[in-house]
């Protein structure tokens, strides 16, 4: 007696090429260390100062929160060119203590508080020049030394900052640098266009063309490339040396152009102007995803990075939390972003 038996079809053999189905909770953990916690933990910032403290959302309090971005988002930007390149600067903090001396005393030498008209414009121009100067010469230090020389970028920051910090602190005396021409003050430390302050609008510049560098030019190319691995960048026709010198060229001229908005916004050239902003834009830009280990970095999230910190210190001040309690949740934000950092690489890897 013969049966008839339904045929079905066998399931095809997995294919071993094929990648595994990953689960929700996998596609999340990878989100998470793509993008990171950071836009989540600035919508907590927001709304938990918001409900503790009225004046948080104010229209006064965000003309002080734009005015303080200004600042670290030149330097946050600045930070992360040589990043890029696997490298790091620690001079940032004595690069604006010196752009501010020696800006200082040029407007001062060249006319000072008595100028006006034509020639207060042209002892604005002189100051802001002489300092971006101050920013091409270290610059081109520390980048020479680095990749000509191979010595570790952050020793060698290390030693230019001491230069910088002793030489602002030899030229003015010890003592703040006054007697600046009021059209400098007025232009660029409390002028507004449309209800915006100046060194706003000139941090947005910044962010614009480190955009149109990083996404449209050969240079920006370059920079991911030799962070990505000096010796593969090398054997496709990078020019390593010139990439690294010119990333800390830009980062130190960057930096100071932020100590030119900061003595404005001071009234003042300050021998100790800027020293905070070092770990300051180092962790901005870690928690943006810029990596330690170079060739990684989204310019969008570093924004987003320099306003949870500006957010999160006026925050703070304002609900009248201890700096040094400020300090230590500093630190600890700064050990997440590296450990962050490392899981991010190894899960790229």
């Amino acid at each position: 007696m013969t049966t008839n038996l339904e045929q079905r079809p066998l399931p095809a053999p997995a294919d071993p090429a094929a990648p595994a189905p990953r689960s929700a909770g996998r596609r999340s953990a990878d989100v998470l260390l793509r993008f990171g916690l950071l836009p989540i933990l600035l919508l907590v910032a927001v709304v938990t100062f918001s409900v503790i403290e009225p004046r948080f959302l104010t229209p006064l309090n965000g003309t002080n929160v734009s005015r303080q971005l200004s600042f670290l988002l030149i330097l946050t930007i600045a930070q992360m060119l040589v990043l890029l390149t696997a490298e790091i600067d620690m001079s940032i903090g004595a690069t604006i203590a010196l752009t501010s001396v020696i800006s200082s005393k040029v407007m001062v030498a060249a006319g000072g508080g008595g100028s006006g008209g034509s020639g207060g414009i042209a002892v604005l121009l002189a100051g802001v020049l002489a300092g971006l100067a101050v920013g091409l010469v270290v610059g081109l230090l520390n980048g020479l030394v680095v990749a000509r020389f191979k010595v570790p970028s952050f020793i060698v920051t290390i030693g230019t900052a001491s230069v910088a910090v002793g030489a602002a602190l030899l030229l003015s005396k010890g003592a703040p640098v006054t007697g600046l021409p009021p059209e400098f003050t007025s232009a660029l430390g409390t002028a507004r266009v449309l209800g915006v302050p100046v060194p706003f609008l000139v941090a947005l510049g910044v962010l614009l063309a480190a955009y149109v560098l990083l996404s449209w030019t050969v240079l920006g190319h370059y920079l991911f490339a030799v962070g990505g691995g000096e010796d593969a960048a090398r054997l496709v026709g990078v020019p390593v040396l010139r990439t690294k010198v010119t990333a800390f060229v830009l980062c130190s001229m960057l930096t100071s152009l932020a100590g030119v908005l900061l003595t404005a916004r001071v009234s003042s050239g300050e021998p100790t102007l800027g020293q905070e902003y070092v770990i300051l834009a180092i962790a901005a830009a870690v928690l943006g995803g810029t990596s330690f280990f170079g060739g990684e970095g989204r310019l969008g999230l570093v924004a987003v990075g320099a306003l949870f910190l500006v957010v999160l210190s006026n925050g703070m001040n304002l609900i009248r939390v201890p700096s040094y309690v400020q300090q230590v949740v500093l630190g600890a934000l700064l050990i997440a972003a590296v450990i962050i950092d490392r899981l991010r690489s190894r899960t790229a890897r």
